[in-house]
């Protein structure tokens, strides 16, 4: 599929911006994202774009206006699509969903979306609950994580922790004193940190990479 000078650009933006922050930009912070890389582009010239690039199946918009990148047969080819393995669920809320050792499935992923990351490394849980969804992990969505035993690596990171048997999806902290600190970030107030001695059984599976809204996603 051939795309005009300005819509690769933006198509192009748009996914440095997704890698930088995380997660899927509203027009306007992307044209924001524009003009601090040093290209003007009116907000009315953005919107024409997107909706061009929407039309070719190449991104989307959810509800709340953000922008997703559909990564499909107009854009690449089988040469850059690879399966990661897709373990069971993890809870975005207590410690309850147990951590499957085998794959339950695979996910078709384009290597585009994780140009930075080593593919064999990736792996994807589906999440359960609602205790992340301030950082854009909903319930039933699809969550990437790189597999990664330095432990220093997972300070202040979204993790998810095979504790005693069960996944959970939280944020690390190391609280000092022999304290490691799990904690949510939801809308939801009835959820709270989970608090494990350094001498308790506890497996940091992988660092957060992505997540993949299921709504966008198909196995």
């Amino acid at each position: 599929m051939k795309l005009t000078s300005k819509q690769n650009t933006i198509l192009q933006s748009l996914r440095e911006l997704i890698d930088q922050r995380k997660d899927n930009p509203t027009s306007y912070r992307l044209q924001k994202f524009l003009a601090a890389k040093g290209i003007e582009e009116s907000m009315k010239s953005v919107m024409q774009v997107i909706e061009s690039l929407e039309k070719k199946d190449l991104i989307t918009r959810d509800k709340q206006h953000r922008v997703f990148m559909v990564e499909n047969e107009s854009y690449g080819d089988a040469q850059n699509i690879f399966s990661i393995p897709l373990y069971g669920l993890a809870s975005c809320g207590e410690a309850l969903a147990y951590a499957d050792e085998g794959a339950d499935d695979f996910l078709q992923i384009s290597k585009t979306l994780f140009h930075k990351s080593e593919p064999e490394k990736l792996f994807a849980v589906k999440a359960l609950g609602d205790s992340m969804n301030k950082d854009g992990i909903a319930d039933g969505d699809y969550v990437i994580f790189e597999k990664t035993q330095v432990q220093a690596e997972f300070e202040g990171k979204i993790v998810v922790a095979v504790i005693n048997g069960m996944a959970t999806i939280k944020r690390y902290k190391n609280m000092g004193k022999g304290i490691v600190g799990l904690f949510p970030h939801s809308t939801n107030d009835t959820h709270h940190p989970i608090y494990i001695s350094e001498a308790d059984v506890i497996f940091v599976a992988g660092i957060f990479k992505k997540v993949l809204p299921v709504k966008f996603v198909s196995l």
